[in-house]
């Protein structure tokens, strides 16, 4: 969400903005149906003054038939006025979530993914001298992934992982955060079932609400009861990563700027209908229903440099992750196109995996500004008493099962087995993991 002062201020600028990013948003409406709206305010206030003058008067005697009648007339005026207020501000809402940050000046202008930029290349891509297996193979000879019972207990996309796999994905978390909290990132393990303000203040919606047709998540049907018994009215989802519990954490809070930066790693489950992905890579582990995480996010002051800064230490942590891993891997920086509403600055870390003979992503870390911090009303107080709204940033230190693909596929051996990475054998307890008998 956007301040409407600096819209106007920066219209020219924002609709470039709109553009670059393949958002459907005409500037110049918003800001007639804003006129729009503040004169209908001014009006409907106008009318309350008027009706309150006449209640005034009334209290000293009875009112003249003509008082009567006109605040009878005045009773329907504003009636119909807020009706048409309503409508309008229906209008104005759904333009103005649409209206996007505008791009650090390096962002690549692009219309799609296919155009984010190569920026940094780490490790050697592994050549085999065997013909290498996918991970969905090295998962079934040694024996722990389930993909057949997975579908058959939790339908479409869903596995077990089991013996080895559930070691290594329960290592590379522990190790992530073991990492993050070396690196100065307070742990939480956040609720996964969350109201719908979360949601839509961190962004996770594509409209005022929540679309079932367009975004990627899930709703739960059943109601929740109140302390007192009562049914809850307030919707609840299950998340797609911690960012949006860690986020709506500081909600409504003004902070004390000397307390800033805050850096906080969220582990969580994380479910994702993926709608829109419907038919993409339907097999194996890289596009589930569910997984884990460990999400970083960081509240800043409202400095540019400062979150710049933070953003860049945000990619480095979940670089050396990789780089432990022994994973090669590549950064992008996303270009325009490919960059949702609220992002100001964006990159991706994909991992080299053979049996995609590919890149796959397995990290993201965005810049949002104060985007997120307006909708959220997440703000703090500087040295002299001012309030400001926080800027938030988040990344992904790592998934589960994305790095998993990578290990089994990169650290395959021509007998079958696959070598632990050196940094996840304490938890495998093993240093290759091969076929049962």
């Amino acid at each position: 969400m956007q301040d409407i002062k600096f819209i106007r201020e920066n219209a020219e600028k924002i609709q470039e903005a709109a553009r670059n990013k393949n958002i459907d948003l005409d500037v110049k409406e918003l800001l007639v149906i804003d006129d729009e709206r503040k004169k209908m305010v001014g009006k409907i206030d106008e009318l309350r003054t008027r009706r309150n003058q006449l209640a005034e008067a009334g209290k000293s005697g009875r009112p003249t038939d003509e008082q009567i009648a006109e605040g009878k007339k005045l009773k329907e005026e504003i009636a119909n006025l807020e009706k048409k207020l309503e409508e309008v501000e229906k209008k104005y809402q759904t333009l103005m979530v649409k209206v996007p940050v505008i791009p650090s000046e390096d962002t690549p202008i692009g219309k799609d993914d296919s155009e984010n930029k190569e920026v940094f290349v780490w490790g050697e891509k592994p050549q085999f001298d065997f013909q290498p297996k996918t991970h969905i193979e090295l998962a079934e000879d040694l024996d722990i992934v389930d993909f057949v019972r997975g579908a058959k207990v939790a339908g479409y996309r869903g596995y077990y992982l089991k013996n080895e796999g559930a070691l290594l994905v329960m290592g590379l978390m522990m190790y992530a955060l073991e990492k993050m909290v070396t690196k100065g990132y307070a742990p939480i393990i956040p609720p996964t079932l969350i109201k719908e303000f979360a949601l839509f203040g961190s962004g996770y919606f594509k409209g005022t609400e929540y679309d079932s047709e367009s975004d990627n998540i899930y709703q739960i049907a059943t109601r929740d009861k109140e302390m007192d018994g009562s049914d809850s009215k307030e919707k609840k989802f299950l998340v797609g990563t911690a960012e949006p519990s860690l986020l709506a954490y500081f909600s409504g809070e003004t902070l004390d700027e000397a307390k800033l930066p805050i850096r906080v790693c969220g582990f969580s489950p994380c479910y994702r209908s993926e709608i829109g992905d419907y038919g993409k890579d339907n097999k194996g582990l890289y596009r589930v229903h569910e997984f884990f995480k460990v999400e970083q996010v960081v509240v800043s002051k409202a400095d540019l440099e400062e979150s710049t800064k933070l953003q860049e230490e945000m990619v480095g942590i979940s670089e050396e992750i990789h780089q432990d891993l022994g994973l090669p891997y590549r950064k992008l920086q996303i270009c325009t196109g490919d960059m949702p509403a609220g992002k100001y600055r964006a990159f991706d870390l994909e991992a080299w995996m053979p049996g995609m003979n590919r890149y796959g992503e397995t990290g993201s870390a965005s810049n949002f500004l104060d985007w997120q911090a307006r909708r959220l009303n997440v703000k703090y107080k500087d040295k002299d008493g001012n309030k400001k709204f926080a800027y938030l940033l988040n990344n992904t230190a790592l998934p589960s099962v994305r790095p998993l693909i990578a290990i089994l596929e990169n650290y395959q051996n021509a007998d079958g087995s696959v070598t632990v990475p050196e940094v996840l054998r304490k938890f495998v307890g093993k240093e290759k993991i091969e076929r049962r008998e």
